[in-house]
């Protein structure tokens, strides 16, 4: 092993890197909040990461996605991040998947990965990737942000409250403001819990929803319960999680 990741071992020790080396995580969305998970998952040395979206860079996104820059314009985004995460760590596999996350491929995209980000910008392929994940009994974190504003929660399926029953209803399809800082506040948190479960097997956000608010610099925690008779996970208010 390189010296790469010398101050992080002397946190969690060689063997703990080395389970890092062996982790494979599927990452939904190469924009805002799929920058910084990617950035840290890979400096990290997760060993195997895939990258998934279908749109291509913009100059519009270039405020927070920072594994874009100005000669990225018009490249695929999953190619693009690709390319970044590869050139700060090539020790690592790092996989772009160009494709829109919908019900045909969904299951075969997630398939190996052993935690799945979702880092997506709107509700439908959300909740795609909420049934997949159920279906496939593999955790996943959800992030979201708007304007100043972020949240976070992790999804362990059969225990935690699903996206379906902390959102039942999408909210309405609007272009959302965004500040680059909130999607870097919001990602990082993905990936810090990202490291935690694939290290130890933590799970601490599940059943709380964790609340960023840029404006004030603070944070809040709200419980969260699954909902009685969810569509997706048929949840039980009274399985919510200690």
């Amino acid at each position: 092993m390189s010296n790469r990741y010398d101050r992080q071992v002397m946190i969690i020790g060689r063997e703990m890197q080395e389970r890092l080396s062996a982790s494979r995580v599927f990452i939904a969305g190469a924009g805002g909040l799929g920058s910084p998970v990617a950035t840290y998952l890979g400096i990290a040395g997760v060993g195997e990461l895939a990258i998934a979206d279908c749109d291509h860079v913009e100059e519009t996104n270039l405020n927070r996605q920072f594994v874009h820059s100005d000669a990225d314009m018009g490249c695929p985004k999953a190619d693009s991040a690709a390319g970044s995460i590869r050139s700060m760590n090539p020790e690592i596999i790092v996989r772009a998947c160009n494709t829109e996350i919908n019900g045909g491929n969904v299951e075969r995209l997630i398939r190996g990965y052993d935690l799945v980000i979702d880092a997506l910008d709107n509700y439908d392929a959300r909740y795609i990737l909420n049934r997949a994940v159920l279906d496939a009994g593999t955790v996943m974190i959800h992030g979201a942000v708007c304007g100043w504003s972020g949240q976070v929660t992790t999804i362990v399926p059969g225990i935690s409250p699903c996206l379906k029953c902390i959102i039942p209803a999408p909210p309405p399809e609007v272009l959302a403001p965004v500040m680059g800082t909130t999607a870097g506040v919001i990602g990082s948190i993905q990936a810090n819990e990202a490291l935690r479960y694939l290290l130890y097997g933590d799970t601490s956000l599940a059943g709380r929803l964790f609340v960023w608010d840029g404006t004030l610099c603070s944070s809040e925690e709200i419980r969260l319960d699954r909902l009685s008779g969810c569509p997706e996970c048929g949840g039980n208010k009274s399985a919510s999680v200690e």
